[in-house]
């Protein structure tokens, strides 16, 4: 389907909108509706956004959205701007990653003074995966986590904020921000272990801070697993916990064949993940001699 004439046409309502703006701000304007003719470029730009969206012309859909944001802001709708500043924002996704972050944090802006925290902690977890994915900057991604779960917990959505939480600890331990990674994966693990449906997951989020505390050190892991048995008595006939103990003792004797053994066993039937694989590595390079792999 040919659209270019959807673009064609959407330039034309951005041109009446202008017009219908620069109205409303004259003497004469502002005297016969100004308001109604604000309100009425506001419309326009938002049909000439989704025509640009129709056309798959990503920026100019962004700039209509973002005019028709500004107007609902002089006209103290406060909402119909958030709403607006949102859709440039997913426009601009596609075409202008950090424009979409600017034209987000706005609408943020007004959810956070509305009050409306949950809202604002979701655009929060979108602008997060925009510096994941398209601009990685990890920092950045993580600092927008940690936001979304300070909103979630304030509003009681503990299992949201938990999800968030977890990103944090998971790239925090990547970034080798270790004891950082650890608060996390225990404070999340603390929270899931009384929820039946929940519990089954801590003893993951037990074995994740483990691994961190065998990175940084080796007695420092022997205390923590013993701590977690004691809080956690389910993870005791883990998997998990059984990897541990055998890497524990791999490691003990600098034994990096038995230390890979046990990698691949566990391997075997639970497939290690890229996040598992590298801490399992780094662990292993403190093996004196060792080759660096877990082949």
């Amino acid at each position: 389907m040919d659209n270019s004439g959807k673009e064609k046409e959407a330039m034309q309502l951005m041109a009446e909108a202008d017009k219908k703006v620069k109205a409303s701000g004259s003497f004469l304007g502002g005297m016969f509706g100004g308001n109604h003719k604000v309100e009425d470029a506001c419309e326009m730009y938002a049909r000439a956004a989704n025509m640009f969206k129709m056309a798959k012309n990503w920026s100019a859909a962004g700039n209509a959205f973002c005019q028709a944001a500004r107007l609902h802001m002089q006209l103290q709708n406060k909402l119909d701007s958030a709403t607006s500043f949102v859709d440039a924002g997913n426009a601009y996704k596609k075409a202008d990653p950090q424009e979409a972050i600017n034209c987000l944090n706005q609408a943020i802006d007004i959810y956070t003074d509305m009050g409306r925290f949950t809202i604002a902690a979701k655009h929060h977890i979108t602008i997060a995966e925009i510096y994941e994915s398209e601009l990685v900057d990890i920092e950045k991604a993580i600092a927008h986590y940690e936001q979304a779960a300070d909103y979630y917990k304030g509003e009681e959505s503990n299992s949201s904020a938990n999800k968030c939480l977890l990103k944090v600890g998971h790239y925090s331990a990547q970034l080798e921000q270790y004891q950082k990674a650890i608060e996390i994966y225990e404070q999340v693990a603390m929270s899931t272990m009384d929820n039946p449906l929940l519990k089954y997951n801590a003893k993951e989020y037990f074995f994740k801070a483990s691994l961190c505390h065998f990175i940084v050190d080796e007695l420092n892991a022997k205390l923590a697993i013993e701590k977690y048995e004691e809080m956690f008595p389910a993870f005791t006939d883990s998997r998990e916990l059984k990897l541990l103990k055998k890497l524990l003792e791999a490691h003990e004797e600098q034994n990096s064949e038995a230390f890979t053994e046990a990698v691949k066993e566990f391997d075997s039937v639970s497939r290690l993940d890229q996040w598992l694989t590298t801490m399992l590595l780094r662990i292993k390079k403190t093996i004196q001699g060792d080759a660096g792999d877990l082949k």
